[in-house]
């Protein structure tokens, strides 16, 4: 029973997100321009066809505020690090949703019932027999380290970090040692400094409030380079 309401719930999701079939059909003829996003979290996992590995197990993380994650396992894989994550910005079309990675570049995906559909590199569906779809389920946020890049700043016994790819700003979780390292590069000024450092993202409640947000962890030691800023 919990698993039909959970997919009623992942359908209702992923309607809000991409609108009724009809309209899709319909708008596919007009230019693909970009809808206002609307609020939505959710989470989807599958194994996806691998050429020299017995399977991706991938994991897709939509948040409210317009960035995603992913976290890709190689099942099978002889080297080291088998796992990766990477993380962007969302977007969608009438019938597509857009992601955007770190690095700028795009992968798309399509509503298929209550499930996500991989799509090629130019947005187009595959034409395969292998299975390309991600099916919804409750996950949480992947512990892979990803290569992040921002502007840290702490006071007043809080630290943000507000990321260059995404420009959202999260919390960052204590770290005595990172605090001491920003002190240390900011001298007297006391603006935001370049932070560049591996970590990956956790809910953590806050303490004013009690309502889970989005907190970055770092998995490094990172490394200040002051006068520096998103643009360098």
């Amino acid at each position: 029973m919990k698993k039909i309401v959970f997919s009623v719930i992942a359908a209702c999701s992923l309607f809000a997100l991409f609108g009724c079939n009809h309209r899709a059909e319909t708008d596919t003829v007009q230019p693909a321009a970009m809808e206002e996003l609307k609020p939505m979290q959710q989470s989807w996992r599958g194994v996806l066809p691998c050429a020299d590995c017995e399977g991706i197990d991938t994991s897709l993380f939509l948040e409210k505020d317009g960035t995603w994650v992913m976290n890709e396992h190689y099942q099978g894989a002889r080297r080291e690090p088998s796992s990766f994550a990477s993380y962007g910005t969302w977007a969608r079309t009438a019938d597509k949703l857009v992601l955007t990675n770190s690095k700028g570049e795009k992968s798309y995906f399509r509503a298929k019932g209550d499930k996500l559909e991989m799509l090629d590199r130019n947005g187009s569906p595959i034409q395969s027999p292998l299975n390309y779809t991600l099916e919804p389920v409750k996950a949480s946020l992947p512990t892979t380290p990803m290569a992040m890049r921002g502007m840290y700043f702490y006071m007043a016994d809080a630290a943000t970090f507000t990321d260059c790819a995404t420009g959202k700003r999260v919390a960052v979780a204590n770290n005595a040692q990172l605090e001491r390292d920003y002190a240390a590069a900011r001298g007297t000024d006391t603006r935001p400094v370049l932070l560049v450092v591996e970590g990956h993202f956790t809910l953590e409640a806050n303490p004013d409030t009690g309502e889970m947000m989005k907190t970055l962890m770092t998995d490094q030691a990172g490394k200040f380079i002051p006068g520096k800023d998103c643009s360098h």
